[in-house]
């Protein structure tokens, strides 16, 4: 994994492609990728539109992507977004990918697509109750930042809860940043350790997150967000 340049193309060997149906062949519901960047401008956007092209090539009645200009409220490039549905009609679930998902992140890419595919059910059942019992109540939407790079094994496994719970529950966003490409994005949180996962921007926490962890640190950044009661 260290000779991974975030610049060069994703490797892609017959390797890669034998394992790849493990995965992407059985999906209940079709995914499409949404790919947001300019092709022109740089080797990591024209990368993330190759991507999305092969995955859907390979994989033509349950993947296909959308090739997407620049959004003025999106700071880093490319936006991978990974939406239930087809080209023609696509809901989306809340997942997102920013960066291109080279090394460990490719299977973070995957678990998205598996979590938009299955809805969620990606999760235990008792995790996606509770979570649907949280945001009920929830004053607010989540939004979980998830901060990994490429040789970051952990982080795809956060990745996997994270995405999981975004696509199980209407009211939670789930953003992959890659910071091979935006090493400020850690630098704002002062993540000094990958992963680094941060709950509606005040909720951090280092390291491996299992999924009932992420549900527990879910629940965290809810009961902080509801009005006070007077209770000391």
């Amino acid at each position: 994994m260290n000779d991974l340049n975030p610049y060069e193309p994703i490797p892609f060997d017959e390797e890669t492609w034998r394992q790849m149906p493990d995965f992407l062949s059985n999906l209940p519901e079709p995914v499409c990728l949404h790919v947001w960047g300019d092709e022109t401008t740089g080797a990591a956007e024209r990368e993330a539109a190759r991507l999305a092209g092969l995955l859907a090539e390979h994989f033509p009645d349950k993947l296909s992507y959308r090739l997407l200009p620049r959004r003025i409220n999106y700071p880093y490039y490319p936006v991978i977004g990974i939406m239930a549905g087809t080209v023609e009609s696509s809901t989306d679930l809340g997942l997102r990918v920013i960066g291109l998902p080279i090394g460990f992140q490719m299977t973070s890419l995957i678990a998205a697509i598996q979590a938009a595919s299955f809805r969620g059910q990606t999760l235990e059942p008792r995790s996606r109750l509770k979570l649907h019992r949280l945001m009920t109540h929830a004053a607010e939407d989540i939004g979980i930042e998830v901060l990994t790079s490429a040789e970051d094994e952990a982080g795809a496994v956060v990745a996997k809860a994270a995405f999981g719970a975004a696509a199980a529950t209407e009211r939670i966003r789930t953003f992959l940043i890659v910071t091979d490409y935006f090493p400020e994005a850690a630098q704002r949180y002062s993540a000094a350790y990958l992963p680094h996962t941060v709950i509606n921007k005040r909720v951090h926490f280092n390291g491996v997150l299992e999924e009932h962890e992420l549900v527990r640190q879910i629940e965290r950044a809810v009961k902080r967000e509801r009005p006070a009661t007077g209770e000391s």
